[in-house]
């Protein structure tokens, strides 16, 4: 199998990175966490990040087959089905986000979304193989951030979503619903397991105190005997303990509602109202005791 042709793009406002991965001999591409700008302040989506990268894979002459979610974001939009619009590629995701859906219909009252995950293209299962041309993409199924979390692993690189950051930031919180700290261990000691020289690509990077550079690749033995929180020697108890008293510390990602309830529709927003226009629902927690005066 050839070596993959991988391009990074950093999407500074969500600190997010997406990627092109295309298979050099057919010239056939997937796109990795593509993300669509909103404007939370404005209530306002643009495609100027998911543009670039459409315009990149024109140059280069790949055509995109795949667009592939790694899971339901928290922190930003999914522009996957702006890539599916623009090119027929197939939407890819985790087949527990099933789970994730179950979970969050309630929450925002989705009287319309299906739980079955049929708004996706394609639902992975753990071990699953598919291809990009004739890349072979194995499916590692990695919960713990979320309940649906996978990996894309294409020869000796590895696409890890939230799962990890960079050694000297550590790895993913797990309290958000469905979350579950004990996986999230787990799943970090799968990947570790794999060969030390795999390429791990991140989904996000935040520069580590002391750090002034983005940076979102890394390898299985830097993560090894570097990461602050799982390094080689740390046990299960020791990074649980660790992980759940700094998830408690950390506010909701800014974008956390209205990303999830767009995500997991496979990156649609709700249906138009009987006006035309499309609203994104914001449930209120009332506390301590101010039900009595609203």
């Amino acid at each position: 199998m050839a070596e993959p042709v991988i391009r990074a793009f950093f999407d500074e406002p969500t600190n997010t990175v997406s990627y092109i991965v295309a298979d050099p001999e057919t010239k056939q591409a997937a796109f990795i966490d593509p993300v669509l700008d909103y404007d939370h302040n404005g209530g306002s989506v643009d495609t100027r990040s998911v543009t670039a990268m459409l315009k990149a894979a024109e140059e280069a002459g790949f055509s995109v087959v795949w667009t592939l979610e790694t899971h339901a974001h928290a922190d930003h939009l999914s522009g996957s089905p702006f890539v599916k619009a623009k090119t027929g590629a197939r939407i890819g995701i985790g087949e527990h986000i099933k789970d994730v859906q179950k979970i969050f219909r309630p929450v925002f009252n989705a009287t319309d979304l299906k739980t079955d995950g049929s708004d996706f293209d394609c639902l992975f299962a753990d071990g699953e193989t598919f291809h990009i041309g004739n890349l072979a993409v194995e499916v590692l199924y990695t919960p713990g951030h979320t309940p649906a979390d996978i990996c894309y692993r294409i020869g000796n690189h590895v696409f890890v979503g939230d799962t990890l950051f960079m050694p000297d930031f550590g790895t993913a919180r797990a309290d958000f619903p469905g979350g579950d700290v004990h996986a999230l261990y787990r799943s970090i000691r799968k990947l570790l397991a794999l060969p030390p020289e795999t390429v791990l690509h991140l989904c996000h990077d935040y520069k580590a105190p002391g750090r002034d550079v983005y940076a979102w690749e890394t390898t299985v033995g830097e993560q090894r005997a570097r990461n602050v929180h799982v390094k080689e020697g740390v046990t299960e108890a020791e990074f649980t303990a660790m992980r759940t008293a700094r998830d408690a510390t950390l506010a909701a990602p800014r974008l956390l509602l209205p990303s999830i309830q767009v995500n997991i529709r496979a990156g649609k927003f709700p249906p138009a109202e009987a006006n035309g226009v499309r609203y994104l629902t914001i449930p209120v927690k009332l506390k301590g005791g101010a039900e009595a005066g609203l």
